[in-house]
């Protein structure tokens, strides 16, 4: 189906579909996880197979190596001014990139082997994702290599196969002066083997959409790509519980291309409210016989995008409840992990969120597997740079070479997803600016559209009156503004579209917890401790509060929607504490780099979880010194007003406040608040006066007891999965300690091992991966893994005058 344009209207419609490929008896696929060596620096012969390897590190795959540390202030240190933070003068960067040592060469090598039957099939290496720079070399022959770290590629290594033995070796450069935030470093991501007969369905070949799509009707339209010239395809359709619903045979090669149209009545729609998921098969028979096969799990659903109504979904306008995501996952650094990807997805589900913007490269197969199960709508983004640098060892070496290439695999590898509902081809670019910079954002424009006919395309811009001059914002699918919300109105006007995209909004910063006086709004503040305040006030040069994007969300139609800076803190970019040490990650996050929750979840969490109650109270309630002093009350709630009391003692009833200060329009605020230990407590009242819900904090005592909540107590024994413990301190009556710092220390036994912890403190070099940290705001996560082993698991959580928190843990194999 082509895309459609008028002037002044774009509209889209289209059924996706997203793709997994299984083991069949026609089509194996080994992942290389275990049995890797690995080790960093230069290593000459490694390519070699008798080269010995016996001393290297034994690790699996996927693999971060840097997230083990040091933190060191030196690791690519950059003297830089950023211009995409308005900056002029360069200053020294210390924490922009994590401060962990993923700078140089490493290499990985594993062994497999090859049976006599498979040494006549084909074979294709797929990586997943590889930082960086790869460089693959099968047998002591280089068979390919790759240069964008973020990148899915894959290589047919047939010819290099031998029977019995084969040694795989790949080797990874990270040059400093190459990010702007922490890259991650090693096989980060899945490496497969996938070995196939010699005619077969093309990588990433088949492409599934619906042209057609009712209540009672929908038309299913397959596109499945062979390297032969013969034969014929049989697709069958199953529903979610497996049950056949159809099939249907093609003998119709247009080229090496089959093409089939199957009408699927009743169908269920895909949705973030409903991810429904169908099933294809599609085989591929030659003289008959089966050649090969994939299967594709699916969900039909209809997209458009026009001026009178913005975004639509299955006839219903939706409104983008978005966030952006860097790919690291905290302690676990880039290495992918499907738990934890989890994890993150289901607090955001929670939070009322329902997309997610993959920042600024191209989301892992796991996080979008993910997207179709959880229910989010998915901006696929590819690139943060182009021709022009913004660090000078960034992708624009690579852009003239590799721009193609890497929209090509990124498009095929994840067009059948139905999470996906537009394409980024950039982020900020400096290639904003001029005529060439049009005529690049036309040029990748075109080639998604060549590749998918069916999705839009955005670019985060952040230089709007350069993109209204020169006609770069106008040629644009979607027109997407990086802040810059006093601008909105003028774009409006000016862009042909008829709507706006933030697909960039806030970089609102906090740190969990941490609290600063007098409560006030301000731009880039600092403080001694290196923390930003989480009432929730403080913004960056460039950015805003939440409340301004809130308000065109609401009261301009012709807004879609908004991602928001971020959904997670992430490693790097520690703004606005660039230039001070030690500093290593961001406080962009509505949750902190350990996964909790900060004040401000709640805030986004009161406006977009339209299902659940939202009562939350900050600040805490432990303020020793401050006796008398006036110490301000927030509530954030999806009730439109409270009353506050203090011991008992009524502070007034606040209601929000339309007209006026915008934070008033979405908080409960109480300025005059005298502080006294105690109870603080707040009664949310209905839309008819009447008191409908209630919450309290207390001041606690010292602390005195350690306690432990897993997200999950039953795991899988596949020695990926992953608990995640939130561990906290409460004093001898059961009331949590807020400005607990105590060190603690982990102990993992039984079918499990300790594989990290963190506490989300931005300033904290303790390494995650050893078994002590301190409390940060009264609280940490310690990750427990499984083994291979099922049975139970005890996690041990010790400090010096504490009672230790026990928890058990039990993993089960899956049937």
């Amino acid at each position: 189906m082509k895309l459609f344009y008028q002037k002044h209207f774009f509209a889209l419609f289209i059924v996706l579909f997203f793709s997994h490929t299984i083991n069949s008896q026609n089509r194996k696929i080994i992942t290389f996880n275990d049995g890797w060596k690995f080790q960093k620096g230069n290593q000459k012969n490694a390519t070699s197979i008798s080269f010995d390897d016996s001393k290297w590190q034994n690790v699996s795959v996927p693999h971060d190596w840097a997230i083990y540390g040091p933190f060191d202030k030196e690791i690519d240190k950059q003297n830089v001014a950023i211009i995409q933070n308005g900056e002029e003068i360069p200053t020294e960067k210390t924490g922009r990139t994590g401060s962990l040592p993923h700078i140089g060469e490493a290499w990985y090598r594993t062994k497999f082997d090859i049976s006599e039957n498979d040494l006549s099939k084909n074979f294709t290496l797929l990586f997943e994702g590889a930082m960086s720079e790869p460089e693959v070399f099968l047998n002591g022959k280089k068979v390919g290599e790759w240069k964008y770290g973020y990148s899915y590629f894959y290589f047919d290594i047939s010819k290099a196969i031998l029977k019995g033995n084969n040694t795989l070796a790949v080797k990874l450069t990270n040059k400093e002066f190459a990010s702007r935030w922490y890259p991650g470093a090693g096989l980060y991501r899945n490496v497969r083997l996938i070995i196939k007969n010699q005619e077969h369905i093309s990588q990433w070949g088949t492409f599934i959409i619906t042209p057609f799509v009712t209540d009672s009707l929908a038309k299913i339209n397959i596109k499945t790509s062979i390297n032969s010239n013969r034969g014929f395809v049989k697709t069958t359709i199953y529903d979610a519980a497996g049950i056949e619903i159809t099939s249907q045979e093609s003998k119709n090669l247009f080229g090496n291309e089959f093409e089939q149209n199957i009408p699927l009545k009743n169908p269920k729609l895909w949705s973030p409210e409903q991810p429904y998921l169908y099933t294809a098969k599609t085989q591929y028979f030659i003289n008959n016989q089966l050649s090969d096969e994939t299967t594709t799990r699916f969900g039909i659903r209809k997209i458009e995008y026009n001026r009178e109504k913005g975004f639509v979904l299955n006839n219903k306008i939706t409104k983008f409840k978005g966030v952006c995501l860097h790919h690291d996952l905290g302690p676990l650094g880039t290495a992918i992990n499907k738990a934890a990807l989890k994890r993150q997805m289901l607090l955001l589900k929670d939070m009322g969120v329902n997309a997610i913007r993959s920042s600024h490269n191209m989301p892992s197969f796991e996080q979008l597997e993910l997207a179709d199960e959880l229910g989010f709508l998915f901006l696929a983004e590819s690139f943060d740079e182009w021709k022009k640098p913004k660090v000078e060892n960034g992708y624009n070496r690579f852009f003239d070479d590799y721009a193609e290439k890497d929209i090509v695999n990124l498009v095929r590898a994840t067009r059948n997803h139905p999470s996906i509902v537009m394409w980024s081809s950039g982020n900020e670019v400096p290639d904003q600016w001029g005529t060439e910079g049009v005529k690049r954002a036309k040029w990748l424009q075109d080639i998604f559209h060549r590749e998918d006919p069916t999705r839009p395309v955005t670019v985060g811009m952040d230089q709007v009156k350069a993109v209204m001059e020169s006609g770069f914002g106008a040629i644009m699918d979607i027109p997407g503004l990086n802040y810059r919300v006093h601008l909105y109105e003028e774009a409006f006007e000016k862009f042909p579209q008829g709507f706006i995209l933030g697909s960039e909004t806030a970089s609102t910063v906090s740190s969990r917890g941490v609290y600063k006086f007098p409560v006030e709004k301000g731009s880039m503040k600092q403080y001694d401790d290196f923390q930003s305040s989480s009432y929730d006030l403080e913004y960056c040069s460039w950015s805003n509060l939440p409340e301004d994007d809130f308000i065109l969300q609401d009261d301009k139609p012709w807004v879609i929607g908004e991602f928001v800076w971020t959904g997670f803190d992430y490693l790097g970019e520690p703004t606005p504490y660039d230039e001070k040490w030690p500093s290593r990650s961001s406080y962009f996050g509505m949750i902190d780099l350990a996964g909790i929750p900060k004040d401000r979840y709640y805030l986004y969490r009161s406006r977009w979880n339209t299902k659940d109650e939202t009562l939350h109270i900050l600040p805490h309630w432990n303020w020793k010194g401050r006796e008398g002093e006036k110490t301000p009350v927030f509530v954030y709630t999806n009730y439109e007003s409270a009353e506050l009391f203090v011991n008992g003692k009524s502070q007034g009833i606040q209601k929000k406040i339309k007209n006026g200060n915008p934070q008033v329009r979405y908080r409960l605020i109480w300025n005059d608040v005298v502080y006294e230990p105690g109870t603080l407590k707040v009664i949310a009242f209905d839309k008819n006066g009447k008191p409908t819900a209630e919450k309290e904090i207390k001041t606690a005592e010292k602390p005195h007891q350690i306690i432990l909540e897993a997200d999950r107590t039953k795991l899988t024994a596949d020695g990926d999965d992953i608990s995640f413990v939130t561990v906290s301190v409460v004093d001898r009556n059961g009331v949590f300690c807020p400005t607990a710092t105590n060190q603690l220390q982990f102990e993992v036994s039984g079918k499990g091992t300790y594989r990290a912890a963190c506490n989300g403190d931005a300033t904290s070099l303790e390494l995650f991966h050893l078994p002590t940290m301190k409390l940060f705001s009264g609280k940490l996560v310690v990750l427990v893994k499984t083994t291979k082993e099922a049975g139970k698991i005890a996690l041990k959580v010790s400090g010096k005058g504490l009672k230790t928190g026990k928890l058990e843990l039990e993993s089960f194999k899956e049937k």
